[in-house]
């Protein structure tokens, strides 16, 4: 459990990112910490290099709508500050914060705090034994390293842990999972590290994330972007849509358009998705630009739109042609029903199931 948020065995996949503030700007990093949240993520790491950082976590957590993570690296102090002040976690390698008693201190100060631990090894960082041993990284070595850090914690009785081996070489990482997964049973955190810009980082962690959860490795996920934190969910999500995972917010299929298309359709698309950005409920539309596609992408989605001749379209519901629409009107009333949709979707659950919060997005 990272607070209230359970990670592993059959609860589902979630969505991780990380504040790029000063942590010691409560009201910057509480803000971006709220903005993750909004976006979908499920928990949400900051970074406590110092003391300040530390100090100001309390106020961070109190105000925090999900469970809060510690980045922590060398000093076992930050670790032990960090779990008094509220964080649901610790990311930390206990090999790297001095010896067994200090480690001690900080699996006492977790346990106090009902507090669990990610052992976050990372091919940029691997100990100068490892690199030795094996000449340079490799899935060996990171896994080798994971599996020294664990036993640490288990020689501690600490078993409240997660593990990463993150690389930001495609195959090294996969690699490393695969041979950690192999090796042992406790939960995965995956990433493709440092992965790049927005376009280049989505497609290097789709291809390693995707590859890794279609093996059915993996039990949350963080997307590294050099970009807005808030892409890292939005594309984290994806991830999980396009491998039936998790379904959250409107999923479009669209076409890429061409000269058949009967609107603009790569204009309306970036037109929906800004306006619909704040639906939760999972709901599937399709846009088409003509009537090749059309009807049948329609079949297969909860709301479709097909481009027409005349500056008139034809609207789907549940796969069945329903009415038409003209260009003037497209947009809205496409919103519009979608909107409807959602609030019919989300009261149908409210007087059907009081489940948990993570009952849209799992």
């Amino acid at each position: 459990m990272v607070g209230n948020v359970p990670v592993g065995g059959d609860a589902p996949i979630t969505v991780q990112s990380m504040t790029n503030t000063d942590t010691s700007d409560v009201a910057a990093t509480s803000a971006q910490v709220a903005a993750l949240a909004e976006a979908g993520a499920d928990i949400v790491r900051v970074s406590c290099p110092d003391e300040a950082a530390t100090k100001a976590l309390a106020e961070i957590v109190r105000h925090a709508p999900v469970p809060i993570v510690a980045d922590i690296h060398f000093h076992y102090k930050r670790a032990i500050e960090a779990a008094d002040a509220g964080a649901a976690c610790l990311r930390l390698n206990p090999g790297n914060i001095g010896s067994r008693e200090r480690v001690a201190e900080v699996v006492r100060a977790a346990k106090a705090n009902n507090c669990a631990m990610r052992i976050g090894v990372n091919g940029g960082s691997l100990e100068r034994g490892l690199l030795e041993k094996y000449g340079e990284p490799c899935p060996e070595a990171l896994v080798e390293s994971a599996l020294t850090h664990a036993a640490i914690l288990q020689d501690a009785d600490f078993h409240a842990f997660k593990i990463a081996v993150k690389a930001s070489d495609v195959f090294l990482a996969v690699a490393a999972y695969r041979q950690l997964a192999a090796a042992c049973d406790h939960p995965l955190h995956l990433g493709i590290t440092e992965a790049g810009g927005a376009v280049a980082g989505s497609v290097k962690s789709a291809i390693g994330i995707g590859a890794l959860l279609w093996d059915g490795i993996g039990d949350t996920i963080r997307v590294s972007l050099s970009a807005d934190p808030v892409e890292e969910v939005s594309v984290g999500f994806e991830i999980l849509k396009s491998l039936g995972l998790r379904r959250r917010g409107v999923s479009i299929v669209a076409c890429p358009s061409c000269a058949r298309e009967a609107f603009p359709v790569i204009d309306t698309v970036q037109i929906l998705e800004q306006r619909l950005a704040h639906i939760r409920t999972p709901i599937t539309l399709s846009v088409m630009g003509c009537v090749v596609n059309g009807p049948g992408e329609a079949r297969e989605t909860q709301i479709g739109l097909a481009g027409g001749g005349k500056g008139t379209h034809m609207v789907y519901v549940s796969g069945v042609a329903d009415h038409k629409i003209g260009d003037a009107e497209l947009v809205d009333h496409i919103v519009a029903m979608v909107e409807e949709k959602a609030a019919a979707i989300e009261a149908e659950d409210a007087n059907s199931d009081p489940s948990p919060a993570l009952s849209h997005a799992s």
